[in-house]
């Protein structure tokens, strides 16, 4: 079985769509979260994964679930027995030919890198960007990020607002990008969607060719009308 695709990046940074152009690209994801309101496209998260493996295995060691607050500390996650097994025996199970390219998306994979990078080390790993202030305000109107509308949280992270206390959580996730990145164990590059927005499609291009895979002109379908709403909310039609 090949080693997987992992997709990550802070939560509202635009990971479904890049997984969402990577699954039409041929790699295979699984049976994945559905549409809903909060991403009319789908969240491309395999669903048994998400909530059969990595949500207890969060519950287990204390942390939020959503890794909203509290976050893992990235050197205290112990590799569970069986993890890569198990994730691979579900992939196969769901349909996967043990041939091709797969992938995992999952927001929360990058705070706890280590453990991910113990159990795949030889996995290809796709960060997502966006701009902190962006993700902030994407936090603040979403209503499944929760964590901080708390004052108890919020004074925990040391802040008095709930738009400061994203922006703490915003830069863990940065903190982690910078160990990624700086890893000579991990083999990673980063993207920009927001890039999208000017029609500039070559970090795509590279990083689909770095992944093995072929752009598929179907891809603009799906990206589009997701493209052009937020550019006339930025003004740029």
């Amino acid at each position: 079985m090949k080693e997987p695709i992992l997709i990550t990046g802070a939560a509202r940074s635009g990971t479904s769509m890049v997984a969402g152009i990577i699954d039409l690209c041929g790699a295979f994801g699984g049976y994945t979260s559905p549409p809903n309101r909060n991403n009319a496209k789908g969240m491309f998260e395999n669903i048994y994964v998400k909530t059969a493996i990595i949500k207890p295995y969060l519950r287990s060691i204390g942390m939020d679930p959503k890794c909203q607050y509290p976050l893992p500390d990235v050197n205290d996650t112990p590799l569970p027995i069986n993890f890569r097994e198990a994730i691979e025996i579900n992939m196969i199970g769901e349909g996967y030919d043990g041939d091709g390219q797969w992938y995992y998306k999952d927001a929360k994979l990058c705070l706890m890198w280590k453990l991910w990078n113990k159990a795949f080390p030889d996995a290809k790993v796709v960060i997502v960007r966006r701009n902190t202030e962006d993700i902030v305000a994407s936090c603040m109107r979403t209503g499944f990020m929760s964590a901080f509308n708390s004052s108890i949280n919020q004074r925990k992270v040391g802040t008095t607002s709930k738009e400061a206390a994203w922006r703490w959580w915003v830069d863990q996730h940065l903190k982690r990008f910078d160990e990624m990145l700086s890893s000579s164990k991990m083999n990673v590059r980063v993207i920009y969607p927001e890039r999208f927005l000017l029609g500039d499609y070559s970090e795509m291009y590279e990083v689909l060719n770095w992944l093995g895979l072929e752009w598929n002109p179907e891809v603009v379908n799906f990206i589009e009308p997701k493209l052009w709403k937020a550019k006339k909310k930025k003004g740029l039609i």
